[in-house]
């Protein structure tokens, strides 16, 4: 099949309707097809799935329905980049080169790619400009950094010794990447920029909810020149494409971002076949934890801001907030007062701060959730319930009363849905982090206080991959991933890129 024009909005277009309009045209047109060795070729089955558009529920594209025979194609040819192309054997600052030219690329379609994102996952326009596409950008750019900075070592020893030790980093080889559908674009180029700036090959299966930005990405990877094979895209359900890459004993290493029920079938799957390694980036349900000394204001808008961003779709998003007594009651109605006022609509829509859930089933499980804790005797002081009219719209909500061992206290509801729930003003440390401990996981952790040593003190006790105080520091690249059943391995940084390599120690003897 001829390769599809790339996706790119109408240069013409001045007003976000018309250009909202033509990418319509353009995802319509766009022949459902898989890359494979450089080349966008038909599935081998030939069946395609729809892709719906959130905030209608009606379909705005299809995709190629790629299975085990596609991935079979497409980790051949991955594999066959990685021991005879050039890739893994380019200097590395010609890799970085590429992944810096990819990134501007893609900074050259900044505004395809945010209104892409928010017709196809749903989210707000003002966020994905402001966070995924930012984001995505800075991991190319700083894995193309760190391409010419990783290294062996070479262990000081006497001038008299015989011969020399030393070790290598190399590509670990091909590389299979299952990326989410709560931020398709950022988590695509995360996990790419990473596997290519170490010379590894891969293979991306997109989730097929919000599958459209990776094919805009693909297609750029091959306009800026990476070599065939290099980068391979398998679009298709997960029960077959993804388990069929996650299977593959082709595959050197698997990085997934998902729930953990399928991050723990991956790992299965290794420890069953290969022993390939894994990156598992898994659930969350993350304590927020609120002293009276803290700044109220800005704690309830962080809160619900962070709640509401993506419609509760974000695996770090603090859902369970614990409250010192005294204060409880001023920052329950701050944050009630800042859920009101939240103006919901289509992502693609200028000016909304809320977009629809991904699909109709994750919006019946999130109300299913909700409505069995209140069954049990917790209290729905706001939402929880579907928006009437078309679309996957979602009323974000607060509970109270909830007991620890409750549904919404306990799974991950992956919605905009809150629990409140006060601690003494005399509590311990201790006893704060308990509460916070309270789950299975342990992604990420918030906590507002002004006092230096309560704050250093909770960061000791708390059970999560990452703790953020006050909102935020720097905008430092910080390694990211979860303890418990968050995950396994982190992203980002020299410690995400050394996933993707393997080390090779060597004895020199004269």
């Amino acid at each position: 099949m001829p390769n599809p024009t790339p996706l790119d909005t109408d240069p013409a277009g001045t007003d976000a309707a018309s250009m909202l309009q033509h990418l319509r045209r353009q995802l319509r047109d766009r022949p459902p097809a898989v890359l494979i060795d450089g080349r966008w070729q038909p599935c081998a089955s030939g069946k395609t799935l729809p892709v719906d558009d959130p905030a209608t529920g009606e379909p705005i594209a299809a995709i190629a329905a790629g299975d085990g025979a596609d991935i079979d194609l497409a980790v051949a040819a991955a594999r066959r980049a990685f021991r005879e192309g050039p890739w893994p054997r380019m200097p590395a600052w010609q890799r970085a080169a590429l992944l810096q030219a990819l990134a501007d690329a893609i900074e050259a379609r900044r505004e395809t790619f945010a209104l892409l994102e928010s017709l196809d996952a749903g989210h707000c326009i003002a966020s994905v400009r402001d966070g995924d596409l930012p984001l995505g950008l800075r991991a190319l750019r700083d894995c193309a950094g760190w391409a010419t900075k990783l290294a062996g070592e070479v262990p000081m020893r006497p001038a008299t010794q015989p011969g020399m030790d030393y070790f290598l980093r190399e590509p670990i080889g091909v590389a299979g990447l299952i990326t989410p559908w709560n931020a398709p674009f950022l988590m695509v180029l995360q996990k790419l920029a990473a596997a290519l700036a170490t010379g590894c090959t891969a293979v991306v299966k997109p989730a097929e909810l919000a599958p459209l930005s990776a094919l805009l990405i693909g297609d750029l990877c091959r306009q800026v020149g990476i070599p065939d094979g290099v980068v391979n895209i398998v679009t298709g359900a997960g029960a077959s494409a993804g388990q069929a890459l996650a299977d593959h004993a082709g595959v050197d290493i698997i990085s997934f971002t998902g729930s953990t029920a399928v991050g723990k079938s991956i790992m299965a799957a290794s420890a069953h076949g290969n022993l390939k390694r894994v990156v598992l980036e898994l659930g969350g349900k993350s304590p927020v934890v609120v002293f009276a000394d803290a700044d109220l204001d800005r704690a309830a808008k962080a809160i619900v801001g962070e709640i509401t961003f993506k419609c509760g779709q974000y695996c770090a998003a603090g859902s369970r907030v614990f409250v010192q007594r005294s204060v409880y009651e001023a920052l329950l109605q701050r944050m009630l007062a800042a859920m009101d006022g939240l103006r919901i609509g289509p992502g693609y829509e200028e000016g909304n701060q809320m977009g629809p859930m991904i699909s109709a089933a994750q919006r019946r499980r999130a109300e299913d959730i909700i409505d069995h804790s209140v069954a049990a005797g917790a209290r729905l002081l706001r939402g929880g319930h579907a928006r009437p009219g078309n679309g996957y719209f979602f009323e974000p909500a607060i509970l109270v009363d909830a007991a620890a061992d409750m549904r919404v206290s306990q799974e991950e509801i992956f919605a905009p849905a809150l629990t409140v729930t006060p601690f003494d003003d005399d509590a311990s440390p201790a006893a704060v982090a308990a509460l916070a401990n309270d789950s299975r996981y342990g992604l990420s952790a918030k906590l507002w206080a002004r006092d230096i040593g309560t704050v250093h003190t909770l960061v000791g006790l708390l059970e999560s991959g990452q703790v953020i105080v006050n909102g935020g520091g720097g905008g430092a690249t910080l390694p990211f991933g979860g303890v418990k059943q968050s995950g396994y391995g982190r992203e980002n940084g020299r410690i995400g890129l050394e996933h993707f390599t393997e080390v090779k120690a060597v004895r020199l003897g004269y």
